[in-house]
């Protein structure tokens, strides 16, 4: 797969055209799509438009940003203007949203050229996207095995080389476990370093858009288009975007990383222990000084995310009613109409949250269960405070195991465990990047999960980079 840097310099050059990588963009996903079902929307002809911008931008000899003519796949979670943005879910069906998102504008004033929009777990809930209303996006290292989720399609679109990147979005590790299943870096930024306006909401103090791509560099270029202060979005950090491509650097002397020790033990696939164990060697060999860290707290994520999670989630599709925008199923009253469009718009895993986090805010249970999970998530933020006092960067698996048959996990709970690695660093708001770091014994990729303070996305992005140059895992690319 070429970089972003490489066909930047192909396009400058004159080597090739924008409407050549998008034509080729396009081609493959047309060649692609009928097994491995990645796009739920294909946007060819305004892809062609904007590459023919870029090319006209070049002819005039203007100078082009990094971004400008890259083709780009975004998330079906992030509003479009113009073009259907479904969340996977029958109730959005027929959504055309009258406004662009803040991400997906700065994408377009980059230049880029936007494919098309990505499969994902129905509103982003799940961790396969098997749990999207309209198709299930197969794994392009094995076509019977999931992408991971819920940014599955996303993954997938990069991995198979349909688009050199694209965006996600990570709630409870959204992007950096697709990212591990299919092999390729994803970043889920600082809480708030990204905008989140014009993103549909699952678990507004969760939800993070970060970018998909075949190495660092490609994701520190990206990043640094995403991120920024934006009046629209309240919870937006006003922090200064640094070049993030400085920090790119092929060594670790000085730095301190620490081993998460709780993340190494029951639950944990051999294989997957071992690659990450290799990988932590590698990190040693560069000049990093390793040491363990105990996060005693960090088991407890899990539970106190599904607390959180689902009782914003149940707040937030609250405007799902038929009555605005998206799916209406007529009914005899105001209630029935709600109830049947709920019914029938809504997936299985969207309602099950919806109740769990309706009944965990319900009179009587408030204080049992949300405030008491809150409690929990500021322990397990001061945990990652205390072990960043000493270290660094944490390193630890990004997934218990690699990616799993379709149909595999059918019960919720088995399922929610694939996100134990990744849930602890969204309920501390805390960057955190996946970089592939081998492949198990069936071919399927492992993911590094590199997490670091606050706002410090040069150390993870350094740190990711230095073992990416002193590896040859992020080269290989499926065959399909």
């Amino acid at each position: 797969m070429e970089s972003i840097r490489a066909l930047h310099q192909q396009l400058v050059n004159k080597e090739r055209s924008a409407v050549e990588l998008a034509q080729a963009a396009l081609e493959r996903i047309q060649a692609l799509e009928p097994r491995l079902h990645s796009f739920l929307q294909v946007t060819a002809d305004q892809a062609l438009a904007q590459a023919a911008q870029v090319d006209a931008q070049i002819a005039a000899g203007e100078t082009i940003g990094l971004l400008a003519g890259i083709p780009t796949g975004v998330k079906d979670n992030l509003c479009t203007r113009g073009i259907p943005t479904t969340c996977a879910s029958r109730i959005l069906q027929n959504f055309v949203p009258p406004y662009e998102s803040t991400v997906t504008q700065k994408l377009l004033d980059a230049g880029a050229v936007i494919v098309g929009k990505t499969n994902l777990d129905e509103f982003a809930m799940g961790g396969s996207t098997e749990t999207s209303a309209f198709q299930r996006t197969a794994n392009p290292w094995d076509l019977e095995r999931v992408p991971g989720g819920s940014s599955g399609g996303s993954a997938a679109a990069v991995a198979a080389g349909e688009c050199t990147v694209a965006l996600g979005s990570d709630t409870g590790g959204s992007i950096r476990q697709p990212a591990s299943f299919c092999g390729i870096v994803g970043m889920k930024p600082t809480y708030g370093l990204v905008s989140r306006y014009g993103l549909v909401a699952f678990a507004s103090s969760l939800d993070q858009i970060g970018p998909f791509s075949n190495c660092v560099e490609d994701t520190a270029i990206l990043l640094g288009a995403i991120a920024g202060h934006d009046p629209q979005d309240s919870t937006s950090l006003k922090v200064e975007i640094p070049d993030y491509t400085q920090f790119l650097k092929p060594d670790l002397k000085g730095k301190k990383i620490g081993v998460i020790q709780e993340t190494f033990g029951d639950g944990l696939d051999l294989e997957v222990g071992a690659a990450v164990q290799a990988a932590i060697q590698q990190l040693e060999a560069l000049g990093a000084e390793i040491q363990e860290i105990s996060c005693p707290r960090f088991r407890y994520g899990i539970a106190a995310y599904y607390i959180i999670a689902p009782s914003e989630a149940s707040a937030n599709l609250a405007r799902y009613d038929g009555v605005k925008y998206g799916t209406r199923i007529e009914g005899d009253n105001l209630i029935e109409m709600y109830t049947r469009t709920r019914a029938e718009g809504f997936g299985a895993e969207v309602k099950r949250r919806i109740m769990i986090g309706t009944y965990a805010l319900s009179a009587g249970y408030y204080d049992a269960y949300y405030l008491k999970a809150q409690k929990v998530r500021t322990l397990i933020k001061q945990d990652f405070e205390h072990a960043f006092e000493q270290v660094d960067a944490l390193v630890c698996p990004t997934a218990p195991s690699t990616a799993f048959k379709a149909g595999a996990k059918s019960d919720p709970l088995s399922m929610y465990l694939v996100d134990l690695m990744t849930i602890p660093v969204n309920l501390a708001g805390l960057p955190a990047m996946s970089v592939p770091c081998g492949f198990d014994s069936e071919g399927m990729p492992i993911g590094l999960q590199i997490i670091g303070g606050v706002l410090r996305e040069d150390t993870v992005l350094q740190v990711g980079y230095a073992y990416e140059q002193a590896t040859e895992w992020h080269q290989r690319s499926p065959q399909l």
